[in-house]
């Protein structure tokens, strides 16, 4: 079964789904302009296969649905949705390109980068448990790990031959044993915050949907930092990618000090403060700003610098 979305221009589907590049290909990936990756409908799990179909201007993407069921046509309106959600499509970029037009060095990565979505997880819990994964260690590390958990917890899906697997529901991770988490790479004291998070949420004691809901973003943040594991840096990573909270930004994260020192600091190695006072810039557009940068660095971009 096939199904067309339309997206608000300007969207270019391949840099937008570039991050997935090297994600593994049972999990979730993209590879020769196509994106895939396994999402639940209710109680099925169904295949996605994403293309584009149309143009930057005219966007449209091609999406076709496999399943182990029959895919009835409510589930199919639930995709679109849902790949509506993960690529934020409905989400305007020009109001973002006219409110950073004033910082040259973003004016200059946008205009390389017209119609680059920043992604959303397909849940927030999602988002917060890469997050704890993701706490003090490499990404590269962090998506390795990701994806052994994933393996050992989510539900399988067999599709002509081969094996897909959906990211754990909150009560599976929350009925694993510290052992076994930690089998799959994990310290003890992440396995711990993983089975204990995701208690909290099967048991409705944190309501991500609820948080999430707040208008201040600050607000979201001081109710997740009270959960054990989850800091600052975690509530705000969660934030921008399971919120669609673009408002906000990880200042304290080394990747992202990193890379914006080569755009903003003249190579120098830059303090989460000074990130923060950077970000201003870019208003209630810091998440969204950010991600450009970062994606900017992995294409090779590199405008003239801003102090």
């Amino acid at each position: 079964m096939r199904l067309a979305v339309k997206a608000v221009p300007p969207f270019d589907f391949g840099l937008s789904a570039l991050v997935f590049s090297g994600g593994d290909r049972q999990i979730r990936r993209y590879e020769n302009g196509r994106f895939w990756q396994v999402i639940r409908i209710g109680g099925k799990l169904v295949l996605i296969m994403v293309e584009a179909s149309g143009s930057v201007e005219e966007p449209e993407l091609l999406v076709e649905m496999n399943s182990d069921r029959e895919i009835t046509r409510d589930d199919r309106d639930k995709v679109g949705e849902i790949v509506c959600s993960l690529f934020n499509l409905d989400f305007d970029l020009k109001p973002f390109y006219e409110g950073v037009r004033g910082d040259v060095v973003m004016a200059k990565v946008t205009s390389r980068l017209w119609g680059l979505r920043s992604p959303t997880t397909a849940t927030v819990f999602e988002a917060l448990i890469d997050s704890i994964v993701e706490q003090q260690i490499s990404l590269n590390v962090a998506h390795v790990l990701e994806g052994k958990v994933i393996g050992a917890f989510g539900d399988a899906l067999r599709v002509s031959g081969e094996v897909f697997y959906v990211y754990p529901t909150p009560a599976r991770l929350a009925s694993a044993t510290v052992s076994q988490l930690r089998a799959c790479g994990l310290s003890e004291r992440k396995s711990e915050y993983v089975r204990n998070v995701s208690r909290m949420v099967a048991d409705g004691v944190l309501d991500l949907e609820r948080v999430g809901a707040y208008d201040d973003a600050n607000r979201i943040i001081g109710e997740l930092d009270e959960v054990r594991g989850i800091g600052v840096w975690t509530a705000e990573l969660t934030m921008v990618r399971g919120m669609r909270r673009l408002d906000v930004v990880p200042a304290d994260d080394l990747g992202l000090r990193r890379v914006m020192s080569h755009f903003y600091g003249s190579g120098r190695m830059i303090s989460g403060e000074e990130a923060r006072r950077i970000a201003e810039r870019w208003g209630a557009w810091k998440g969204l700003a950010s991600f450009y940068l970062i994606v900017a660095e992995t294409l090779g971009i590199r405008p003239q610098r801003s102090d």
